[in-house]
């Protein structure tokens, strides 16, 4: 068996506990928040999401108006009443964030990809967002000559 003591961290698992009434930091209802990364590569805006020991059938992605929802969920581990936990800090239940897209992302081309626990979103940089030179248009047979 695996015992270890941290008084801090029990004092604030037992005061979450209070406060939510449940040991679980989310709900759907009252979702906890999930760590990320977001920068830009490219041509694309890139979003990384730590979610360790989230299976993939529990991810969600929506976009609605340029608004994304990321919902997972981290359920516990299957095994029922044979199982007796001896140790448990990792978090579960529902996990959420959103993002507010701006308009110069191709909302429509989202690439979503999971691995090692870590979800990555690429989103394609519009094309009238991209810089683009513009063509200066002359008139040659107008030409006059000022003398002075």
């Amino acid at each position: 068996m695996l015992m270890r003591t941290d008084p801090f961290r029990e004092l604030d698992r037992f005061a979450q506990q209070m406060l939510s009434g449940s040991a679980t930091p989310g709900t759907w209802s009252k979702p906890a928040a999930m760590p990320m990364d977001a920068y830009r590569d490219g041509d694309e805006f890139v979003v990384c999401f730590d979610l360790p020991g989230v299976s993939p059938d529990a991810i969600e992605l929506d976009v609605e108006r340029n608004v994304l929802t990321v919902k997972a969920e981290r359920r516990p581990l299957p095994g029922g009443d044979n199982v007796q936990m001896q140790v448990s800090e990792r978090p579960l239940g529902v996990f959420s964030r959103q993002l507010f897209l701006g308009d110069t992302l191709d909302t429509e081309h989202i690439a979503a990809g999971y691995e090692a626990g870590v979800l990555t979103l690429r989103i394609p940089i519009a094309e009238k967002a991209k810089p683009r030179r513009i063509e200066i248009a002359g008139t040659t047979g107008d030409r006059k000559e000022i003398q002075a």
